[in-house]
C-alpha cells in the first residue's frame, strides 16, 4: 500500500474494511475527514475568510453521529471568491473541469462543496429561510465554526419540504429530536414556515415513545 493511498479518502472509500476503519475513527474525532476540516478551518481563518460547516458534518458537531463523505461549507459570495482565488491551486481544485462550488483537497481528495449564505436550502426557490447569516447563526464547536441547532434544523425542515428527494432532511430532524430530546416548545425558536412540520415530526416522536411505554 502506498503512502498516498492511506491518505486518499476517495481510495480509502472504495475498500469496505478501509472505509469502516475511516467510519470508526470518524465518530473518534480521529481520521481522514477530521484531520482534513481542522486543517481547512485554519486556513480558512489565516485567510480571514469567514465560514461555518453545515449539513451533516453540522449534524455531527451538535451530536447527531452519522457518516459523511463530504464537507459543507457556507461562506459569503465574496469569501467564496476569495476562496477560489487564494486556495484553488494551493491545496485545493475544482471537482471537475468548470467547477465553481464543488472542489477537492489536493493532499487527502477529500470533496469541499461550497454554499453561499442567502441561497434557499431544497429546491433552491425563494422561501423564507435562506442558508444563515455567518456571524449571528454561527456557534463554536471544538474550535470548528457551526451553523447554530435552531438553523440547522430549520434549514433541514426548509429543505425536506420543498425538495421530494430531500426527505432525508426530515428525517435528520427527528434523529435531533430524539437525540436531543428537544421538546415541542422548541418550535417557537424557529421560523414560521417551518414549525408545523417540525410540530408533525415532534408528534411522531412522542407517539412513537409512548407506543414503546405501551401508553397507547
Amino acid at each position: 500500500m502506498t503512502s498516498k493511498d492511506t491518505t486518499d479518502f476517495q481510495q480509502t472509500l472504495q475498500s469496505p474494511v478501509r472505509a469502516y476503519q475511516e467510519g470508526l475513527e470518524f465518530f473518534m474525532g480521529k481520521g481522514i475527514l477530521n484531520e482534513t476540516i481542522r486543517r481547512i478551518t485554519v486556513e480558512l481563518e489565516q485567510k480571514g475568510i469567514a465560514y461555518s460547516v453545515t449539513d451533516a458534518f453540522a449534524l455531527n458537531q451538535h451530536g447527531y453521529r452519522r457518516f459523511t463523505e463530504d464537507i459543507d461549507l457556507l461562506m459569503t459570495p465574496e469569501g467564496l471568491k476569495r476562496f477560489r482565488e487564494e486556495l484553488v491551486g494551493l491545496g485545493y481544485r475544482p471537482a471537475f473541469p468548470g467547477a465553481t462550488r464543488k472542489f477537492r483537497t489536493t493532499a487527502e481528495n477529500v470533496p469541499v462543496e461550497i454554499i453561499t449564505s442567502g441561497e434557499y436550502p431544497g429546491d433552491g426557490l425563494p422561501k423564507p429561510i435562506q442558508f444563515h447569516d455567518l456571524e449571528q447563526d454561527c456557534v463554536v464547536i471544538d474550535g470548528i465554526k457551526t451553523v447554530t441547532l435552531e438553523k440547522l434544523i430549520e434549514l433541514k425542515l426548509a429543505s425536506g419540504i420543498s425538495a421530494p428527494d430531500r426527505l432525508k432532511d426530515l428525517a435528520d430532524v427527528q434523529e435531533l429530536i430524539k437525540l436531543k430530546n428537544l421538546d415541542a416548545d422548541f418550535a417557537a425558536r424557529l421560523n414560521p414556515y417551518v414549525r408545523e412540520k417540525f410540530t408533525e415530526l415532534h408528534r411522531g416522536v412522542a407517539d412513537a415513545r409512548n407506543r414503546e411505554r405501551g401508553e397507547l
